[in-house]
């Protein structure tokens, strides 16, 4: 256990110095982010108005699953397209390049049509799981279902970089993800502790601290201020750890590519550190 947080919190470093060296590589999430919140409200906010919201989803109506598929088609959209333009600015920096925002943007632009039909493609299996799961509670559907949502994780964890980098559909890039993998870890394959279990620990710390210090000061009677000062900074640090925990992942997304692309990780990157990212089940 202790084996496997420590090469985590090597991946978290490593990804780090690419990020200083690059410091408008975080620009892509923040994109993202907000795209989402635009998409969320233009989806949301005239059903919440007109009042039929729950109605939809209270029956599992085939109207309240046709407009989920479609904002999933959307959010995926955004998601990939702003993960496709940050790896595709990593790439750049692995490979010995100075990238800049305009040249991630320009990489994702290029792949749009491929973006939006993985969009499909992932919209479909959650949608897929999402109605298998509504429909059927058993604690053994829904084991099964988590099992398969793994193995799709699992699968596609290429695809975002093969679609940056090599001129192929979707379908394609899904087929050498899980290739890619294969060849260089084995048939069964288990993911070493990820970067985004350590942010998640970081995370959970930032709300307890909040939380704690926000207790403490109403206890103590402090001011309105005090209290909306400290609740506004804890939701900033927050919201900067999901930021940099995204934009980190998305870089070691990145070197892995390159390492099983052609057995270097760049020079941010240990490759025997990448190597034990993942390693044959035993």
């Amino acid at each position: 256990m202790f084996n496997r947080l420590s090469n985590s919190w090597d991946l978290v470093k490593a990804s780090a110095n690419v990020l200083k060296a690059d410091r408008e590589l975080v620009i892509f999430p923040i994109i993202s982010a907000v795209a989402l919140v635009i998409v969320s409200l233009i989806f949301l906010l005239p059903m919440i108005v007109a009042n039929i919201f729950s109605d939809m989803f209270s029956g599992s109506s085939i109207l309240g699953y046709a407009i989920l598929f479609v904002f999933y088609i959307v959010q995926y959209c955004v998601i990939f397209f702003s993960n496709t333009a940050l790896v595709g600015a990593a790439l750049i920096r692995l490979r010995g390049g100075d990238p800049t925002v305009s040249d991630g943007l320009q990489i994702a632009f290029s792949r749009l049509v491929p973006i939006l039909g993985y969009a499909v493609i992932a919209a479909t299996v959650g949608m897929l799981l999402k109605v298998i799961s509504d429909r059927n509670r058993n604690f053994i559907v829904q084991m099964i279902l988590s099992v398969i949502q793994f193995g799709w994780n699992v699968a596609t964890f290429l695809v975002v970089p093969i679609l940056a980098v090599e001129n192929v559909g979707p379908i394609d890039a899904i087929k050498r993800s899980t290739a890619y993998l294969k060849k260089t870890w084995g048939e069964q394959i288990v993911g070493d502790l990820a970067i985004s279990a350590i942010f998640t620990l970081i995370n959970i710390g930032i709300i307890a601290l909040g939380a704690l210090l926000t207790v403490g000061a109403a206890y103590l009677n402090a001011p309105p201020a005090i209290l909306i000062a400290i609740v506004l900074m804890f939701i900033m640090g927050l919201i900067l750890s999901i930021l940099i925990g995204s934009t980190l992942s998305s870089i070691f997304v990145a070197a892995v590519y390159q390492f099983v692309a052609d057995g270097s990780a760049g020079a941010f990157f240990d490759k025997s550190l990448v190597q034990r990212a993942f390693r044959p089940r035993n």
